[in-house]
C-alpha cells in the first residue's frame, strides 16, 4: 500500500502525518529526518491496528 504523507514546514522543523491513518503522525528537523520518521510511524501505527484487530484502511489517494 503506498499512503499520501502531508510534510509541513513549522519554524524550526518539520512536522508529517498520513490523512488515512488519523494519529499518524512524526515530526523532525530536516526533510531527510522527516521522511525517516514518517515511515516508522507508519510501520508502528500499522502493526498496532492489526494487534488491535483493527481494519487496514485503503489509501484513499
Amino acid at each position: 500500500m503506498c499512503y499520501a504523507v502531508v510534510i509541513e514546514k513549522a519554524e524550526n522543523n518539520y512536522a508529517a502525518y498520513v490523512p488515512d491513518l488519523p494519529g499518524c503522525v512524526a515530526t523532525g528537523q530536516t526533510l531527510e529526518e522527516i521522511e525517516t520518521q514518517i515511515q516508522e510511524a507508519i510501520q508502528l501505527h500499522l502493526r498496532g491496528m492489526r494487534e488491535d484487530g483493527l481494519q487496514i484502511p485503503e489509501p484513499s489517494s
